[in-house]
């Protein structure tokens, strides 16, 4: 796994976090993460441990944080650093990850004509994915 290539320890939390967001439709609060870990384990799970290993999924690029919702969502593209596209559905929550070159490059040459220095590495778009746009 990514994280042995890393020499990076995949504690069980930190597992059943990636688990939990790679079984999700689309990005997930931290207490939408504790509650599925709580029913699957079948054991309460104290909300330090979840956000422990968020922060360190976070830190590492193994999650995204989607500001708009407060939510997180399992990084598609985890073995490289990059700037991503989340496209999430307004009306069913699901979401889809997209690694475009280009809108890393438009976002840095953006920021850099106002002398601005971003830190985020998920650009968000809101908008309708197409069963519900068919559905609308």
């Amino acid at each position: 796994m990514a994280c042995a290539q890393r020499d990076l320890s995949l504690t069980p939390a930190r597992a059943g976090v990636v688990a939990i967001l790679s079984q999700a439709p689309g990005p997930l609060g931290a207490y939408a993460i504790i509650e599925a870990l709580t029913k699957r384990d079948n054991k309460p799970i104290a909300p330090p441990t979840v956000y422990r290993a968020l922060d360190f999924l976070l830190e590492h690029g193994f999650v995204h944080r989607v500001e708009s919702r407060n939510a997180f969502a399992r990084c598609a593209h985890f073995g490289h650093e990059h700037r991503c596209l989340l496209l999430t559905c307004e009306t069913c929550g699901r979401s889809v990850e997209i690694e475009d070159e280009r809108v890393g490059a438009a976002v840095e040459s953006a920021a850099r004509s106002v002398d601005f220095m971003p830190k985020g590495r998920v650009v968000e778009v809101a908008g309708l994915c197409a069963a519900c746009a068919k559905a609308a």
